[in-house]
């Protein structure tokens, strides 16, 4: 159960409450949503009627969530939430296009792709300082250098800056430099980082695991949620399945069913989902038509000398053939990029 205080409560009354609640012999989780304290109830609740708190004084509403994710489900918001960040808004009619390197290998190549993304009509960079690799032999990012050079292309092109952070060690460098802070699929589930950037009040793009259900998904971005971070981004990029043919297996079904079950904006990742570079255009496409608020896109000026990610990677011309196709199935479910 939770319970959402009205926005002229008064610290006084949230204490009355919190009070109260512990008498119940309950635990309490106590986050906030633009400035309005929702209160959680931890334990067991089969004993606690709804009569026993509601109409007390600073209280709106009470919510029996049935959800296992509470803050990020319907139940909780039914609107949509949208996050703008500098005039960029996800979750609203407009789709953001997010694109960019793998991996940031130098000033030339990411400012060659930095503006060929924004010419095309992306509006956030993407580029890795930190890079997980599955072998630790392969190029793991500039660090720090990296994320000076992603602030210096943001400085240059007017572009947002998004990029993974690894470790809770690392949030408040990555805070410095980067307008969102990304969770990447293999640390989905590293629950320290989570709680580390639901404190850091930076926008955060969620990836799925590669193996983890919605239910996971969700439940991960209510460790972020329940810190008190409100802005989070979903992000489907692909399953492992048993097929080979592709890098992932893009599960499109996902995309409406994130959007029916909770009120976060949900984007796509064509690139890692494919792992091909001449599938990225078709399932972007995809993606869009099935309710996606956004793309992730994987840019390189030339892909074969690429030292992460290349074969999925799409050249500027290319991806600039992509918006085009991009924009004609936006018009086409009443949105726009």
């Amino acid at each position: 159960m939770l319970i959402k205080m009205r926005p002229d409560a008064t610290p006084e009354d949230i204490e009355y409450i919190l009070g109260r609640v512990r008498s119940l012999g309950l635990a309490t989780h106590v986050s906030e949503d633009h400035g309005q304290t929702v209160i959680g109830l931890l334990g067991d609740l089969r004993a606690v009627s709804e009569g026993a708190l509601s109409g007390l004084r600073g209280v709106e509403q009470l919510l029996p969530l049935r959800a296992p994710f509470r803050l990020a489900s319907r139940e909780f918001r039914p609107e949509n939430r949208t996050i703008t960040i500098d005039g960029v808004t996800f979750g609203g009619p407009q789709i953001v296009v997010m694109a960019g390197p793998c991996s940031v290998e130098s000033r030339d190549q990411l400012m060659r792709t930095a503006w060929a993304v924004k010419q095309a009509g992306a509006s956030v960079l993407r580029g890795g300082a930190f890079k997980a690799r599955t072998s630790p032999y392969s190029f793991r990012g500039l660090g720090e250098e990296g994320l000076k050079l992603l602030a210096e292309a943001r400085s240059a092109t007017g572009l947002l800056v998004v990029t993974e952070v690894m470790s809770p060690e690392q949030v408040s460098l990555v805070a410095r430099y980067a307008d969102v802070l990304q969770i990447g699929a293999r640390n989905m589930q590293n629950f320290e980082l989570l709680d580390a950037v639901g404190r850091a009040r930076r926008p955060v793009l969620l990836k799925r695991g590669m193996m983890s259900t919605i239910e996971e998904l969700l439940l991960s971005s209510e460790y972020i949620l329940s810190n008190g971070n409100t802005d989070v981004i979903l992000c489907e990029r692909g399953i492992r399945t048993f097929e080979t043919y592709t890098r992932n297996t893009l599960d499109v079904g996902a995309i409406p069913l994130l959007k029916e079950l909770s009120h976060l904006p949900v984007i796509a990742d064509p690139s890692h989902a494919t792992g091909k570079a001449s599938l990225v255009a078709a399932v972007s496409r995809a993606a869009i038509a099935a309710g996606a608020d956004g793309l992730l896109i994987e840019v390189h000026p030339d892909p074969a000398a690429a030292l992460s990610d290349g074969p999925q990677s799409i050249t500027p011309q290319q991806f600039e053939r992509l918006m085009q196709g991009a924009r004609e199935i936006a018009q086409a479910v009443g949105r726009t990029i």
